[in-house]
């Protein structure tokens, strides 16, 4: 399976616990920065397969690491934009490799309102629904998954007990079940948020047969 590996900007404080380790457990593993968050990687010594972002809070130094650090020409943009860093690194990530079967954004929510809804509603954005059920974003706090049409069985992470599931679109005949506020083939025609929700046990289940929906898992 060729798994991608980005990480974002933000509070370092919001990364995982163990994410160096990751790192400097698979020297192989593929991944690119975003903006700060390639700063942080080339700090490592970590070989990117690409960089970009707008660069607004790194210094020239820093920028020049990144240069070093980036196996591909780094890409530079204006602050003023009407995207994320985290939306124009994934695609650049499909670009590169358009057989990728899993995507891992390390850092992407973070603790800014903004920055947390503007990458979950990434899944709204032209191009990139079919991309979305193949990418995760992690966190110190959140995991965030992202569903299409189908019946599924997700398994809690660690101390990761509580559900949140957000309707990116209207959906049709969504059910929730071994969880503690179930639902039974319950329509929604508009987008909406049931983020009040919790594991009963080790694994939860849930289905629909129409819309796109962001799963998250979050601690207490």
């Amino acid at each position: 399976m060729k798994q991608i590996n980005i990480l974002v900007g933000g509070p370092k404080e919001n990364l995982p616990q163990d994410f160096i380790t990751r790192i400097q457990a698979n020297p192989k593993a593929i991944w690119i920065g975003a903006d700060y968050g390639a700063v942080r990687l080339a700090q490592l010594g970590c070989q990117m397969a690409a960089a970009l972002g707008d660069f607004d809070s790194s210094t020239a130094e820093e920028v020049a690491l990144v240069s070093r650090f980036s196996q591909t020409k780094l890409q530079r943009f204006k602050p003023e934009k009407d995207y994320t860093d985290t939306e124009l690194i994934l695609k650049r990530a499909y670009e590169l490799y358009p057989d990728l079967d899993e995507v891992v954004i390390y850092g992407a929510t973070g603790g800014r309102l903004d920055h947390l809804l503007a990458n979950i509603f990434m899944a709204t954005r032209p191009g990139l629904a079919d991309l979305m059920p193949k990418v995760r974003l992690i966190d110190c706090q959140n995991t965030v998954t992202f569903y299409q049409p189908g019946s599924y069985t997700i398994t809690k992470e660690a101390d990761k007990k509580y559900l949140g599931f957000f309707l990116l679109t209207p959906v049709k005949a969504l059910t929730l079940r071994k969880v503690k506020y179930p639902l039974q083939v319950v329509d929604f025609a508009y987008p909406v948020s049931l983020a009040s929700n919790e594991f009963l046990d080790q694994t939860a289940h849930f289905a629909f047969e129409s819309g796109m929906i962001a799963v998250i898992q979050s601690k207490d």
